[in-house]
């Protein structure tokens, strides 16, 4: 009954105001695919063309076909993917500590947790990794115990799941033989390798189904666009490290928040020596990923770390496991730490996301650069009354790009006019370019949307009617885009004279 009224609560803070955030470069990408893939049978292996998997947007083809608002369906997956994630979760501590209210709290940490409770309302795989990485170690555990085949096999079709979310599940694989301490008996080992066999086998095969894809080659073309090569140790071996792990705290204090890392600390003292195997698995499965993608990932941001934080919420909800003597109190004011401050940024995030204490990262790429999708909503609002004032007269816009926050963004509000066509026509934008300048003359209504930051000429200079700008919350000074794009940027929705 408690786990079922954590649910409600849960999904209720994931579904409320849903879409009160504007989208993020990656949401448009992900949904303007789906909505390609379930109207075109033959692109339904689309996200392999960049290199990524495509499960989620398997899933969102469902959802966008179903409802009105694509935004709102895309961040419904990851809510609904924060659920299980949260199921799996009391699972896992209940499985370990066997105490149903460190289960318990493990939900309700969780539910509530800002780093948790944002991505899981937000259009972005990373949520159904997550999940899927909960489930995964949970039946590796549970194999391991009690070494049975069928076991073994849903934990390969798990794995196989999180293959085609994305590329941080081989951290999953490669963890999944830590549980070889849980065996009882040495000669329980070969039969533990025959059922990771299994397990790798079914997984490696659902990887495959990818090969049905005209692009399967290219889901490694973009490795080197986000990963060291492993040579850079012996070169540089304290960089990037030494910047990013002292970063990712940061995150965790900010976003975890701070009272879930002082819950994790106690749980990890108190429980130690009764559960040392199992503390064990889940410090290897935090760190293990957390360290090599501080070493070596070239764009490090915080969605990159959600999948390796399940751990220490396991570790926070175990502080509830035997509470007594002066571990009592600690849990007890790490716990009113934790509350006060996810209930501050949870109410803003749910409220007025801009007002949220979001590190400097994160609130640039949300709320302050080109990737930030503020205004394009009003823009598709406008283009669609204009349509539907006459359906018949053709409408161009063009945009900066050829996909990500535009153009994408714009076509997935307005993919189902008929009449109206969304041209990409590149960065650095110093003249009306020539498709629209030919619209233009064609005699088609022609507008052009931009980000201040992508126009490289004034605005004035240009044969441009501005209709409205819409202003992006103000750079942080001293970045290196406030040096070399200004103090703040905007979208400029103009009509081509």
């Amino acid at each position: 009954m408690g786990l079922f009224f954590v649910l409600l609560v849960a999904f209720g803070l994931r579904v409320y105001h849903l879409t009160i955030l504007p989208f993020f470069a990656d949401e448009a990408i992900y949904i303007r695919w789906s909505q390609i893939m379930a109207s075109e049978p033959t692109l339904r292996f689309l996200p392999l063309s960049d290199g990524k998997q495509p499960l989620f947007m398997w899933i969102l083809m469902f959802f966008v076909k179903r409802m009105s608002d694509p935004l709102f369906a895309g961040r419904l997956l990851s809510a609904v993917s924060g659920i299980g994630s949260i199921i799996g979760l009391f699972l896992l501590t209940y499985y370990i500590f066997k105490s149903r209210l460190s289960a318990l709290f493990a939900s309700i940490l969780w539910a509530v947790s800002p780093l948790s409770l944002f991505f899981d309302r937000m259009a972005l795989v990373d949520s159904m990794l997550t999940c899927f990485g909960i489930w995964t170690l949970f039946l590796s555990l549970v194999t391991a115990d009690y070494l049975r085949l069928d076991l073994a096999m849903i934990t390969g079709f798990v794995l196989g799941f999180a293959g085609l979310t994305k590329s941080p599940a081989l951290f999953f694989a490669a963890l999944i033989p830590v549980a070889v301490i849980l065996l009882k008996k040495p000669k329980n080992l070969l039969k533990y390798a025959g059922l990771l066999a299994v397990t790798y086998i079914i997984a490696f095969a659902m990887y495959n189904i990818q090969r049905l894809g005209p692009n399967f080659a290219l889901l490694t073309s973009r490795t080197e666009d986000y990963v060291f090569p492993f040579s850079r140790i012996l070169t540089y071996p304290t960089d990037p490290i030494r910047y990013n792990l002292p970063t990712t705290f940061s995150w965790l204090f900010a976003m975890g928040p701070f009272g879930l890392m002082l819950l994790a600390l106690i749980g990890l003292i108190v429980n130690f020596k009764k559960h040392p195997k199992y503390i064990l698995i889940l410090g290897a499965w935090f760190l293990a990923p957390l360290i090599y993608e501080a070493e070596f990932t070239k764009s490090f941001t915080l969605r990159y770390i959600l999948f390796l934080a399940p751990p220490l919420y396991v570790f926070a909800a175990s502080a509830f496991n035997k509470m007594s003597g002066k571990w009592k109190y600690l849990t007890a004011l790490a716990l009113i730490i934790f509350v006060v401050q996810a209930g501050v940024f949870d109410y803003f995030l749910l409220t007025s996301p801009e007002k949220a204490n979001f590190p400097l990262r994160e609130r640039m790429g949300y709320f302050q650069e080109w990737t930030s999708g503020i205004g394009i909503k009003q823009v598709a609002d406008y283009i669609r009354n204009k349509h539907n004032e006459n359906s018949s007269k053709r409408i161009i816009i063009g945009t900066e790009g050829y996909f990500g926050t535009l153009p994408d963004g714009l076509e997935m509000y307005i993919q189902d006019l008929p009449n109206v066509v969304v041209v990409g026509t590149g960065l650095a934008i110093s003249k009306i370019p020539e498709p629209l300048v030919e619209s233009k003359l064609a005699g088609n209504t022609t507008y052009l949307v931009v980000n201040k930051s992508r126009l490289a000429v004034d605005p004035k200079k240009l044969d441009v009617t501005l209709i409205e700008s819409f202003k992006k919350e103000p750079r942080s000074p001293g970045t290196m885009e406030y040096a070399q794009s200004g103090p703040q940027d905007e979208l400029y929705f103009f009509e081509v004279n």
